[in-house]
């Protein structure tokens, strides 16, 4: 797990080893493992044999200047920013450091963009149809779909869904969210229709590539589990070849999941337990949209705003 080669343990490298240990004793996603490794083996780096209660502000101001000069954008920026400020306060727990310099560092300011939601009539139109033939595995596309609107997940949360995290007779399925974190979130009757007619094709594939052993409920051709990437291109596919934005990617509809049940009246709490949200003013974002959508329809329709 160390980020940096043996003989280049500098105190940062050093430090940095111990918080990437601490990391995986948390049961932090690999994916937040491995983010901050990158984003730290760059400061480490950066730092090069530097004491670390010598550290200060303006160095870490000075790294961020760096990134900005290879082209990282704000946001790449501020994730690097976050990385090394939670590499200090750790570092701070630890007894390493007396303060942590990156809490005078101001983060970079991001325009607040919200993301454009397709309508509950986009959403229908596009899963009443029929399957375009962009879809190479139209009922296992279709059941991407239907899970990822019709129950709001995450796409890493849907790559890792088993057929027995599947509980039909109840008509839910057990999801593993973000820090190994799991939930029972509802199945629609769309989506156990999606599943009840992919699941004779999928065995079908199996036993072709004589893989009947997998587990994994959403496989590729070849019978091995599908891949977020995947996820991402065959949902932009279809839901471009139905009309919508070149924009849309999966967790399009996860937003879409949460702002379209907030429209029709669903409570804030419940629609944060159906997210896994850890805290509430997460799920406060689709309160915005709503709103924004809410200010629109005004602007364009009553006699005083035009």
């Amino acid at each position: 797990m160390s980020a940096v080669p043996a003989e280049s343990a500098t105190p940062a490298a050093t430090a940095l080893a111990g918080f990437l240990r601490a990391l995986a004793q948390r049961n932090a996603s690999i994916h937040t493992v491995k983010a901050y490794r990158t984003d730290l083996a760059e400061f480490v780096t950066f730092i090069g044999p530097e004491e670390l209660k010598s550290i200060d502000h303006l160095q870490i101001r000075a790294f961020l200047s760096q990134l900005y000069e290879r082209g990282l954008s704000k946001a790449s920026a501020g994730r690097a920013l976050s990385s090394v400020r939670s590499f200090f306060k750790w570092m701070g727990r630890e007894h390493m450091i007396e303060i942590n310099p990156a809490l005078l560092v101001a983060a970079p300011k991001l325009p607040k963009k919200l993301p454009r939601v397709p309508t509950m009539e986009e959403m229908n139109s596009v899963l009443d149809a029929a399957m375009p033939e962009e879809a190479s595995f139209a009922e296992r596309d279709r059941l991407i779909l239907e899970l990822l609107y019709g129950c709001g997940i995450r796409n890493s949360e849907l790559t890792g869904i088993n057929v027995d995290d599947i509980h039909q007779r109840q008509g839910v399925i057990l999801v593993r969210g973000k820090g190994k974190k799991q939930r029972l979130v509802p199945m629609g009757d769309s989506a156990q229709i999606a599943l009840r007619d992919y699941r004779p094709r999928r065995a079908e594939l199996l036993e072709q590539h004589k893989r009947t052993g997998e587990s994994a409920l959403l496989i590729n051709l070849r019978g091995t589990r599908l891949t977020s990437r995947s996820v991402g291109r065959i949902v932009k596919a279809i839901a471009v070849a139905g009309g919508l934005p070149q924009e849309v990617h999966p967790h399009t509809l996860r937003h879409a999941f949460g702002t379209h049940m907030l429209e029709e009246g669903a409570d804030l709490r419940a629609i944060q337990e159906l997210l896994g949200h850890e805290r509430l003013s997460t799920t406060q974002r689709y309160t915005q949209l709503t709103t924004k959508q809410v200010l629109d329809v005004y602007d364009k329709t009553h006699p005083r705003a035009r």
